[in-house]
């Protein structure tokens, strides 16, 4: 039997999006996971960074890590 892949997505600065979730069990949830925490920053308009700063919310995706097992 095979193994599923699981995945994990990671700040700009090397922490999980969700403390909650370890993995996930699809790219499906990792995008709905990511829309889900980058909209906590829409309010300011970017997402700021200890390492790259203010990171505009369109191209947030970009700087942020996934994960795969």
């Amino acid at each position: 039997m095979a193994s599923r892949k699981k995945y994990k997505i990671l700040s700009p600065d090397g922490f999980t999006i969700d403390f909650q979730v370890n993995f996930y069990p699809s790219m499906k949830k990792v995008k709905e996971a990511f829309e889900s925490w980058k909209k906590r920053y829409e309010a300011q308009g970017y997402y700021s960074s200890a390492s790259y700063g203010r990171i505009p919310l369109d191209v947030l995706e970009e700087y942020c890590t996934l994960i795969e097992t």
